[in-house]
C-alpha cells in the first residue's frame, strides 16, 4: 500500500491541531515535530499537553509548566502542560477567593471540601482546555495550537465533555452541582459554548489520527473518528506512523516485521481509504529532542542516522513471566494488575497472565479499566476458568443513577425527585460509577484471581487516587450509605502486597521506561509497591541484519540496564513477537517465554 509522506506547512495547517489515537502511537512525537516544523517556518505556535502522564518535558528536552515556555533554539515554540492538580487548585481559589472576607470560615472550609473531588479536578483541566480554544483572548498570539492529547478514551471524554456541560447547565434549575455554585461554570457558558463550535469548524480545526501499522491501533482509530464525528469534530486526517519496509530479503525477522504491518494495513484498507492518508516510516533512533524530532519528519536527517550496529554488550538478568505465574499461582487469590504508558503491550501482558493462571487451574477473571479496553480482541478464545469482562462506562452509570432513584429518590417528594434527577445528570455521575465498578472489580480478588488490564498511566493514577475523593462527593449528595463496602476497603486492598500486585509493563525505551519511574513513585507515595517490571517487545539478541533494526537493538541495552539496577526490584523479560501474540496458545507461549544462555550465544 502506497501512501504519502505525512508533511505539514504554514499554508495548510489550520490553526487548531489534535493528535489523538491509542497510548503508544506516537502522538507526542509527532506534535512536537508538527510545533517544531511550523515554528521554523516562521508561525508561532503553542503546544499544549492535555495528557496526565504528559512527557512533552523529556521530548523537548525542557522543564515545562502550566504557563506557556519558550523552548530554547526554536523561536515561535512555546510549550505547556494541563496540570490537573494544579488546574484544580486554581479553580477552587477562583470560585472560593471572592467570598472571603464574605462568608464564615466554617462555610469557606465548607466550600473548599466540596471543591476537592475528582470531579473538581476534571472539570479544572477540561477549562484549561476549553479557554485555549473557546476564549479569543487566551491566545491570540499565536497562529497555531497543537495539542498532544491524553490515549483516545481520555481525549474522547475530553471533548465530549463541552457538551455534557453546556447540556447541564441549559438543564440545571438549582443552582447547584458536584463542582460547588454553578455560577462558577456559568461564567465560562460562553467559552463552553465557543469551544464546540470551534471543534466542529472545519477550516479551523483538524484531528490527526495516530496509529501504527498494528491491528489494534488501526481498530481502535476507526472507533475513535466514528465517535469524533458524532461529536461534530469531522475535519480528521489519517497518519500511520512507525512504517517498516525491510531491505534484508533473506532475514526472517525484518520479513515478520514487514509482513506484520502489511497485514494489518491490508485488513484495514476500507477505513483507510476513508480518510486522507500519510504515513511516517520507522526510525531507527529515540524521538527526543530537537535533532530526533527533525529526523521524524525529514528523510535526509533519518537516513544519516542509521548505521549497522550489533549489541555486544551482555544484558543484565531477568526472570520469565512464567517463573511470576508460578509464584503468584500459589497464593490461590488476589488482584494483579498491569500499569504503564499507552502502547506499552499492559494488555497483552494481561492476558498472558490470565491465561497461564487459568491453565494451572485458577479461577481467573480478566476486566479492563481502559477506556478503549481491547481485552476480548487480544484474548480471541475460551480458556477453562478464565472469564472476561470490561467497566462500560454507560452500562455502569445506569445502573448507578437507578440505584440512586430507587433508593434515596424514594424519600423524597416530587420536587426533591426532580432536583435528585437534574443532579445525576452531571457528568461527574459518570466518574463515581465507573469509580465504584473499579472498586468490585478489586473486591472480587477475595476468592479468585483477579488480572486487571489498566488505563494508561494518568487515567489510572487519577482513579486510583480518587477514594477519598469519592467518599466526600457521596456525602455531598448524601449518597454515604450506598457506598459499598469494596469502596471502603479499596485503599486497604491495593496497598496490601499479599492481595494487589502490580507489574509495570515498559519497552525497552527512553520514555516508557521514564515514565514507568514516575509511575512508580507515584504508588509509592500512595503506599503502594510495585512487585516487579516487564519489559515487552524485546529485539535483544533477535538475530536480526536489517540495519535499522540492529541500531534499534543495540540501544536498548542501556533501558534493559537501567530497569534492571536503578528503577526495579524484579524484571520479567519478554521478546519481540513476529505475530501479534492474540489468542490463548499465542498469549500461553508468551507467558511461557526465557531468556535462555542459548539465546544469548
Amino acid at each position: 500500500m502506497n501512501l504519502e509522506r505525512y508533511q505539514v506547512t504554514a499554508t495548510t495547517a489550520t490553526r487548531y491541531l489534535f493528535f489523538t489515537g491509542k497510548g503508544g502511537v506516537g502522538k507526542t512525537s509527532l506534535s512536537c515535530a508538527t510545533a517544531l516544523k511550523l515554528a521554523e517556518a516562521g508561525r508561532r505556535v503553542l503546544l499544549v499537553s492535555t495528557d496526565p502522564a504528559s512527557n512533552l518535558d523529556e521530548v523537548l528536552a525542557t522543564a515545562l509548566t502550566g504557563q506557556p515556555t519558550p523552548i530554547a533554539d526554536v523561536p515561535g515554540l512555546l510549550a505547556l502542560n494541563i496540570n490537573p492538580v494544579e488546574a484544580a487548585a486554581a479553580y477552587r481559589d477562583r470560585i472560593v477567593g471572592p467570598m472571603r472576607g464574605l462568608l464564615p470560615e466554617s462555610a469557606l472550609r465548607s466550600m473548599e471540601e466540596q471543591l476537592s473531588g475528582s470531579c473538581t479536578v476534571e472539570i479544572a483541566a477540561f477549562d484549561e482546555f476549553a479557554g485555549l480554544i473557546g476564549n479569543p483572548e487566551s491566545a491570540r498570539e499565536f497562529d497555531h495550537i497543537v495539542f498532544d492529547t491524553a490515549p483516545t478514551g481520555h481525549t474522547l471524554r475530553l471533548m465530549s465533555l463541552a457538551k455534557a456541560w453546556d447540556q447541564f447547565l441549559d438543564n440545571n434549575t438549582s443552582g447547584a452541582s458536584c463542582l460547588g455554585p454553578l455560577a462558577g461554570l456559568a461564567k465560562q457558558r460562553a467559552i463552553y459554548e465557543r469551544t464546540v463550535q470551534a471543534l466542529a469548524d472545519s477550516t479551523i480545526t483538524t484531528l490527526l489520527l495516530v496509529c501504527r501499522p498494528q491491528h489494534a491501533a488501526l481498530r481502535e482509530a476507526e472507533r475513535t473518528a466514528a465517535e469524533l464525528r458524532a461529536l461534530g469534530v469531522a475535519n480528521q486526517r489519517l497518519i500511520i506512523n512507525g512504517l517498516f519496509e525491510t531491505p534484508c530479503p533473506d532475514d526472517a525477522l525484518a520479513q515478520a516485521w514487514q509482513r506484520r504491518g502489511q497485514a494489518a494495513l491490508n485488513e484495514a484498507q476500507a477505513f483507510i481509504r476513508s480518510l486522507p492518508t500519510t504515513q511516517v516510516p520507522l526510525r531507527p533512533m529515540n524521538i527526543l529532542g530537537r535533532d530526533g524530532l527533525r529526523a521524524l519528519l525529514d528523510e535526509r536527517v533519518a537516513s544519516s542516522s542509521v548505521a549497522p550496529s550489533v549489541a555486544t554488550e551482555e544484558p543484565p538478568a531477568m526472570e520469565s513471566l512464567e517463573s511470576w505465574v508460578d509464584e503468584l499461582g500459589e497464593l490461590g487469590h488476589g488482584v494483579i494488575m498491569t500499569m504503564g504508558k499507552g502502547g506499552v503491550g499492559k494488555t497483552t501482558v494481561a492476558a498472558a497472565l490470565a491465561v497461564a493462571l487459568a491453565q494451572r487451574g485458577h479461577a481467573v477473571h480478566l476486566s479492563t479499566t481502559d477506556p478503549a479496553a481491547h481485552v476480548t480482541q487480544t484474548l480471541a478464545g475460551n480458556v477453562a476458568g478464565l472469564t472476561v469482562g470490561r467497566i462500560d462506562p454507560i452500562a455502569e452509570t445506569a445502573e448507578y443513577t437507578a440505584e440512586v432513584q430507587r433508593t434515596q429518590g424514594a424519600q423524597l417528594d416530587a420536587a426533591g425527585r426532580a432536583l435528585l434527577e437534574e443532579d445525576l445528570r452531571s457528568p461527574c455521575t459518570e466518574e463515581i460509577a465507573v469509580f465504584r465498578a473499579f472498586a468490585r472489580e478489586v473486591d472480587r480478588g477475595t476468592d479468585r484471581f483477579v488480572v486487571l488490564d489498566t488505563a494508561p498511566t494518568g487515567h489510572t493514577l487519577l482513579l486510583l487516587d480518587a477514594s477519598e475523593a469519592y467518599n466526600r462527593e457521596l456525602q455531598r449528595q448524601s449518597r454515604s450509605s450506598l457506598q459499598p463496602e469494596s469502596v471502603l476497603r479499596l485503599l486497604e486492598r491495593l496497598r496490601d502486597p499479599a492481595f494487589t500486585h502490580v507489574l509495570l509493563v515498559t519497552l525497552p525505551e527512553a520514555t516508557p521506561v521514564h515514565e514507568a519511574a514516575a509511575l512508580q513513585e507515584d504508588l509509592r507515595r500512595a503506599h503502594i509497591e510495585p512487585f516487579g517490571w516487564v519489559i515487552n517487545q524485546s529485539l535483544l539478541h533477535c538475530g536480526t541484519c536489517d540495519p535499522l533494526l540492529r541500531q534499534r537493538e543495540a540501544t536498548e541495552l542501556r533501558y534493559l540496564h537501567e530497569v534492571v539496577e536503578v528503577h526495579a526490584h524484579r524484571t520479567a523479560w519478554l521478546p519481540w513477537q513476529a505475530e501479534e501474540p492474540t489468542g490463548p496458545d499465542a498469549l500461553a507461549r508468551l507467558a511461557h517465554s526465557h531468556l535462555e544462555p542459548a539465546v544469548l550465544s
